[in-house]
């Protein structure tokens, strides 16, 4: 009935295979308040029945840029929805909100049924390491605009805080001290200068296995996926004072830092309270990019940033270690209104 379309590049029947093999995953990320609401036109959810009581809802949308090519280069799919997924709810959470739930779009030359599952199996992990329901999306097939075995995702999350709990970047104040919680490596930004110095510029093969980076495949390490903080830190919502949280994206420690921060302060970071992950010094070996914009393009081993009173240190150091989050007293907030980093 369809053999027109099919001719012109899309095939319906796969589209519905998709769908089909997609509907187990989706289902084991329901939340309370997650309506039943897959094949309808909208997604919904039911803030009463979440718990809240005056809800702001704070929102959050985002991709995984060109670590795209990493999965088409290893033929991996299964965890780069992990990332489209921490990217979005991350960055809700920095407002002390609960990501609530998530919604991916995902566009493909050609429409293959078990690339698309592997695809939203991530989508699905990630949304169940966020306490997150998966309550729709899309697949567009658009032959002519993408290569038959390319595709693109984005996502799109939505979270909820109390007014009263709400947070903004007014709370935090000279002296505060920062928690840095340990990134898994690249995470999703930085990708095209990646790509530039270990393939363009060193032709390095990312099916080959370094000693530096433990024996594992070069690809490997760059497709570990970006880790999501959303448990452990909500783990101190309503428990300890939170002043100001921030996720280490784009624009590393300088951009990113400063976002949580009233006008006027800075940050002192000591570079030697954190462990640096291999990637960060393979790529630095390979390349002539200094330090200072390292950590103006990469998290450099830091993939969140709490600012805290430093009374409240041990609770929020205890209570991150009972949700197995390692986490370092990294530096203090400073009225010198710079991102300063020493050694």
């Amino acid at each position: 009935m369809a053999d027109q379309y099919k001719e012109a590049g899309v095939d319906l029947e796969a589209g519905y295979d998709s769908v089909r093999r997609i509907k187990s995953h989706v289902a084991r990320t329901k939340v309370p308040g997650a309506m039943d609401s897959i094949g309808a036109f909208g997604g919904m959810f039911d803030l009463k029945a979440a718990g809240f009581k005056d809800p702001v809802l704070v929102s959050g949308t985002d991709g995984v840029g060109t670590k795209l090519m990493m999965a088409f280069e290893m033929d991996k799919h299964d965890t780069i929805g992990i990332d489209a997924v921490a990217m979005c709810v991350n960055d809700v959470l920095v407002q002390q909100a609960s990501p609530l739930f998530f919604l991916d779009y995902i566009a493909v030359g050609k429409n293959y049924p078990e690339v698309i599952e592997s695809i939203v199996k991530g989508v699905a992990d990630g949304c169940e390491l966020s306490d997150c329901a998966l309550i729709g999306g899309e697949t567009a097939e658009m032959p002519d605009m993408y290569d038959i075995h390319h595709y693109d995702i984005a996502g799109f999350c939505v979270g909820a805080a109390d007014r009263e709990t709400l947070l903004t970047n007014t709370k935090v104040k000279a002296g505060d001290i920062l928690i840095g919680l340990p990134s898994s490596g690249i995470h999703s930004n930085g990708f095209s200068l990646v790509r530039k110095v270990l393939f363009k510029d060193n032709h390095l093969d990312p099916h080959e296995s370094f000693e530096e980076l433990g024996g594992r495949k070069l690809g490997d390490v760059l497709l570990e996926p970006t880790r999501i903080y959303v448990k452990p830190v909500k783990a101190l919502f309503g428990k300890a004072d939170l002043h100001g949280m921030a996720h280490i994206t784009g624009g590393g420690f300088f951009e990113n830092i400063p976002r949580m921060l009233p006008e006027g302060l800075g940050v002192s970071i000591d570079l030697n309270s954190f462990e640096r992950p291999a990637i960060f010094d393979f790529i630095a070996k390979r390349s002539t990019i200094s330090e200072q914009e390292l950590y103006n393009v990469f998290n450099m081993g830091i993939g969140f940033v709490i600012a805290a009173p430093e009374e409240e240190k041990d609770k929020i150091l205890s209570i991150l270690a009972e949700h197995d989050q390692p986490a370092y007293v990294i530096g203090e907030v400073t009225d010198s209104g710079k991102v300063e980093l020493h050694r």
